[in-house]
């Protein structure tokens, strides 16, 4: 054998440094970006939709007090006919409901029902008419069952 193998001077093979978790690569970068712009989104559309819909939050709170003094009277067929009104005029704005009384207020309580529920004309027939009739015609358990089905509808 030669005295200067070349093959006797390879030193052993030797394994690069593991790679640390930092910094990480581009498109881990990328990825938390995606989802942080995502999450700040959620959020604000939450945020959002939570300030809009505070009306019918507050006008559920009148409801639920107006439940508490049913009482088969006009003053209190009148309390809950404003509190309706009030929430078509936070609703539908360009329809001007804080204008329109007996049966084209009828008529606006049930255009902006869900479908189906036709058959409460009755009911917003006697609760609209309850608030200016000596004695009500309608039932109050009847009208806020009404009411509570209307304003469910009215979300944003």
């Amino acid at each position: 054998m030669m005295p200067d193998d070349p093959l006797s001077q390879l030193r052993d093979i030797h394994l690069p440094q593991a790679g640390g978790f930092w910094p990480p690569a581009p498109g881990w970068w990328i990825l938390a970006l995606v989802i942080l712009v995502a999450v700040a989104a959620l959020v604000w559309l939450a945020r959002r939709r939570h300030r809009r819909n505070r009306w019918l939050r507050l006008a559920k709170a009148e409801l639920a007090s107006l439940e508490h003094t049913a009482a088969k009277e006009p003053q209190w067929f009148t309390q809950l006919n404003a509190l309706l009104k009030r929430v078509a005029r936070e609703r539908y704005p360009n329809e001007h409901p804080e204008a329109q009384s007996g049966e084209q207020w009828a008529a606006c309580l049930l255009r902006h029902l869900p479908d189906g529920r036709i058959a409460q004309q009755p009911i917003v027939n006697a609760l609209v008419n309850s608030a200016w009739q000596p004695t009500p015609t309608a039932e109050p358990a009847q009208s806020l069952d009404f009411a509570r089905t209307w304003l469910e509808a009215q979300k944003c």
